[in-house]
């Protein structure tokens, strides 16, 4: 099921957020993997471009970089600036709060935005104003101040003047709303417009501010645009408050006179209904971009299109695209015209509409952009002179990044990279390859799907495959980055498995006839053959094995998914569903859209023919799942009702004939918000898929608990030894050799434990160096042969030493051994606890007079009797899912390098506080040390 707004540009936010973008075959993996696998944390916790603005000299740029905080358990958003003629880039507000719509003032001065940051004496001034206020900060740095302490948070913000901003908000609560509050009545009245607050357009000086009413509405403006002089701002005003469920009274639009504060309704034939308003340079009018549709009464399953109103004659214009398949998501004016998206299937076109005007009339001529990312362009800013462009772009192999180039013509020129996010994942990540594939679907016709390929994917072999399904219907799978808690791709792939993600019958970008296609009846009809059509192709390639197929999707995804299930009982063997309907009646009258929707697809309402929604409805066919199901529901989604997925559930548990999982997200919308409940989505999901589809492993004992030493030794069972001793066998020249076991942290290859005296022993035994390099190293490390003593580290080392059994072991293996550089392991060896340190042996947390007297006690122990334990026998470092490491911060301290070639030590030792303030030096019978296998890294750039 879509999302609310089915209207263009806000419908585009929505459907971005469930759809499946992917990267074409001319962007292949990297050759050499990077070692480290995806986490669910990359996918939940990455950095993304919010909205940008360009500055009016067009000399910089405002944008917004959103991440996730752990801490608020959300994501959270900041305001940056970038130069865009120099190298620079700097940040303008900190914090855990968010930042929305930053707008630059006419003389380019100042930034407004939108945000929830506290205001100073916010409680002691106006305590019951709302946490969103407009702000404003200096474009040449310094604190952010409130504008505005307004009692309902500001819709959307933009300048007037240099000294003037408009906005718009809900009306200050009238006396009723007062009275209910006092009483602290919290129930609500649906649909109550008698008492919902009007929006209305508010203007704000920036010097005293003092806040005016421009308008005087009683129903609701929605979008809005004040014209480049600020005499002028047209608004869609919303007259009803279930519009959105029925599509019976539509919305209005007004021109509204800001100097005398007259009004005009405008747009009044035909069904005009703007979703974005965007004013010419020169002030000659706007454009608006319109939903169109052949359908008698609802605009569900329309494209946009472009009309242009001319301020003069008042007439709108419809511009002449010369694009069948309508606008994608963005246009910016200039002027001479205006650029935009086209919508171009899995990808948009960039072009450059050129105006003129010859009487009463205007004609546009179209230029398609061509340059380096052209086709891969999600949202963009131009210049008033179409010179500078600056835009966003990311496919499936690229994460998002912000880039400026020079538009000239139809070529974009010079592209430089303005933002350098995710760089972690970007240098320590595989990204999947994928490519564009085309087969015939319901009714001969072609469907155009983006098939993402396994990690380490090998010609010739077959491979498990996942269809991930888009929501919508009118959703779309790009060649944009959008890994997300709903489609966590490269999770997926990265455990050998196709995905492919189809824009079925319905999706849009591909023209009004191809999005109509599932109305009036229809739906479920075209839409899940064309998906079952895909994986019949690519096993007819040979690359899929056909018995092992599976599916997944939210919302409308989710709905596919399971007609997929019910219609194909045999091929999908497993599910993963959220969000999503199964019976249809009750969702007619249980969601905003559920008119505008179900009467829309299914050609009747309900009441009109109720068999047609038994027909429809997957919940009278579920005796023939086979598939393991897996469901997700948030509590407070009105999209999709909860109870839906209570039926699903509970109807599967009447047949029992499959496994079946409900997950519900308490308090969650459509999708679930909080980064705990995105991240519980997705590690259920793969635990799911990791059972009953890959089945590759048992499910984690939830009785073991993190951290205990249990959990601990079962993480370490892999642990390589050899006749009791810690380590790898490799073959030398004068037969067999234990080497140090290694294991990865991104691309590093690190030793799992210290080396060890069986290790070291072997080297001594060559002769390769002299004892005295190593006092009583012989002696210690032939004391015993009980592996207990063997396995103790090797300690009394010089730095000379450690380097020599490095380059000894290189010599004997083939391979490339050394010490670490302090830079490139100095984070692992941070923040430890629990580990063989002074502390654990004095069973407190020794302050530095009693940790000198406590060292002179150990002395009493003799010269061979050291408070050094065998390697491992403390919890190691690295989470549940990594291959552990062993004594970081304790037992023996250790020997590293600086880039200069100097040695210093790090890591905790057992005669020596773990306090990181101590100024304790480990003894020599405490100073060991580890080794890397590998090249060595470049030194970091200052």
């Amino acid at each position: 099921m879509p999302s609310q707004s089915l209207r263009v540009s806000a419908f585009f936010l929505a459907a971005a957020l469930f759809t499946a973008p992917h990267l074409f075959a001319d962007e292949a993996s990297p050759a050499v993997s990077k070692t480290s696998p995806w986490k669910s944390d990359d996918i939940i916790f990455q950095e993304s471009i919010n909205d940008f603005a360009l500055s009016p000299d067009a000399r910089s740029i405002a944008w917004i970089k959103g991440e996730g905080d752990k801490d608020k358990d959300t994501r959270i958003s900041n305001l940056f600036l970038s130069s865009l003629t120099e190298d620079r880039t700097i940040q303008l507000t900190r914090g855990s709060d968010n930042v929305s719509l930053p707008q630059w003032s006419p003389d380019g001065e100042w930034i407004a935005f939108i945000s929830t940051r506290a205001r100073p004496n916010a409680k002691s001034e106006k305590p019951d104003a709302a946490q969103k206020q407009i702000w404003l900060i200096s474009s040449h740095g310094g604190e952010a101040y409130s504008l505005t302490e307004l009692a309902r948070d500001p819709r959307r913000v933009d300048w007037l003047d240099k000294d003037t901003l408009i906005f718009s908000a809900q009306e200050d609560p009238s006396a009723y709303e007062q009275a209910q509050k006092k009483r602290k009545d919290d129930s609500e009245v649906v649909d109550d417009a008698d008492h919902e607050a009007p929006v209305r357009l508010f203007k704000i000086s920036v010097k005293d501010k003092k806040i005016t009413r421009l308008t005087n509405n009683s129903d609701w403006i929605d979008r809005w645009a004040v014209s480049k002089d600020g005499k002028f701002a047209v608004a869609v005003h919303a007259r009803s408050l279930h519009y959105t469920f029925d599509e019976k009274v539509p919305p209005v639009t007004i021109l509204h006179n800001l100097a005398d504060g007259t009004e005009k309704q405008i747009l009044t034939e035909g069904r005009v209904y703007p979703n974005f308003v965007e004013w010419a340079r020169d002030n000659s009018g706007f454009y608006a971009l319109v939903p169109f549709a052949n359908h008698p009464k609802f605009l569900t399953g329309a494209i946009p299109v472009l009309y242009f109103y001319d301020l003069a004659s008042a007439k709108p214009i419809q511009v002449a695209l010369d694009w069948e398949n309508g606008l994608g998501n963005d246009l910016h004016t200039t002027s001479d015209g205006f650029v935009t998206l086209l919508a171009a299937g899995a990808r948009y076109d960039v072009a450059h509409y050129a105006r003129e005007k010859s009487g009463d009339s205007y004609t546009w001529h179209r230029n398609t952009l061509q340059g380096d990312n052209s086709r891969n362009i999600q949202n963009f800013v131009v210049s008033e002179d179409a010179k500078t462009f600056v835009y966003q772009s990311s496919s499936a192999s690229r994460m998002p990044q912000l880039f400026k180039a020079q538009l000239d013509g139809a070529q974009l020129s010079a592209p430089t990279q303005l933002t350098k996010l995710n760089e972690k994942l970007a240098k320590s990540r595989d990204f999947t390859k994928s490519e564009v594939v085309r087969w015939k679907g319901s009714n001969g016709e072609e469907v155009e799907g983006i098939l993402r390929y396994p990690a380490n994917y090998e010609p010739g072999k077959k491979y498990p495959i996942i269809t991930a399904i888009h929501g919508g219907p009118k959703g779309a799978d790009m060649d944009a980055w959008r890994d997300s808690w709903a489609y966590p791709y490269q999770l997926l792939t990265q455990r050998g498995a196709f995905v492919l993600s189809p824009n079925y019958h319905g999706s849009s970008n591909y023209g009004l006839k191809w999005a109509e296609s599932i109305c009036c009846g229809n739906y479920y009809d075209l839409e899940t053959p064309d998906i079952n059509f895909g994986v019949d192709y690519l096993i007819e390639k040979g690359l899929v094995d056909p018995d092992k197929v599976a599916t997944l999707g939210w919302s409308n995804g989710s709905i596919l998914s399971t007609s997929l299930i019910v219609t194909y009982p045999n091929r999908y063997k497993v599910a993963s569903v959220g969000a999503g309907d199964v019976e249809w009646i009750s969702d007619w009258g249980n969601v905003i859209f559920g008119d505008s929707f179900d009467s829309y697809y299914f050609g009747k309402s309900p009441m009109e023919d109720p068999q047609l929604y038994l027909r429809k409805s997957p919940f009278f066919k579920m005796d023939k799942v086979q598939a393991p199901v897996l469901i997700f529901h948030g509590t407070a989604d009105n999209q999709v009702p909860p109870a839906q997925s209570w039926s699903y559930f509970r109807v599967l548990q009447y047949y029992g004939k499959v496994p079946v999982k409900f997950v519900i997200f308490p308090g969650e919308p459509h999708g679930p918000r909080k980064l705990t409940h995105q991240q519980r989505k997705v590690d259920e999901e793969l635990a799911w898929f990791d059972k009953y589809f890959f089945k590759s492993t048992p499910p984690d004992n939830e009785s073991v608990k993190a951290g205990s030493p249990l959990e601990a030794a079962l993480r370490g069972k892999n642990i390589a030894q050899s006749n009791g001793f810690y380590g790898v066998q490799a073959k030398q020249k004068r037969g067999l050799l234990v080497t140090p076991e290694v294991v990865k942290r991104g691309d590093l290859e690190i030793g799992r434990f210290e080396v060890t005296r069986f290790q070291f022993l072997e080297f001594l035994s060559s002769g390769n160096l002299k004892s005295r390099s190593v006092p009583n190293a012989t002696q210690l490390a032939e004391e015993d042969g009980v592996p207990s003593r063997q396995n103790l580290p090797q300690t009394r080392i010089s730095l000379e030493a450690a380097e020599a059994y490095a380059a000894w072991l290189s010599q004997q293996t083939g391979q490339t051994w050394r010490i670490p550089y302090e830079d490139e392991v100095k984070s692992l060896y941070e923040n430890h606890d629990g580990e063989n340190t002074l502390d654990y042996w004095a069973g407190y947390s020794p302050n530095p007079e009693d940790a000198q007297k406590l060292r002179e006690e150990t002395k009493k122990l003799g010269e061979n009797s050291t408070l050094l334990k065998p390697v491992g026998s403390f919890h190691p470092e690295g989470k549940r899912d990594e291959e552990p490491i062993f004594d970081l911060g304790g037992n023996a301290a250790e020997w590293v390098l600086t880039r200069d070639g100097k040695g210093k030590t790090l890591g905790g030792s057992a005669d020596c506080p773990a306090d990181a303030r101590s100024a304790c030096t480990p003894a020599p019978e405490y100073l060991g040390f580890r080794v890397v296998r590998g090249a060595s890294k470049p030194a970091p750039k200052d």
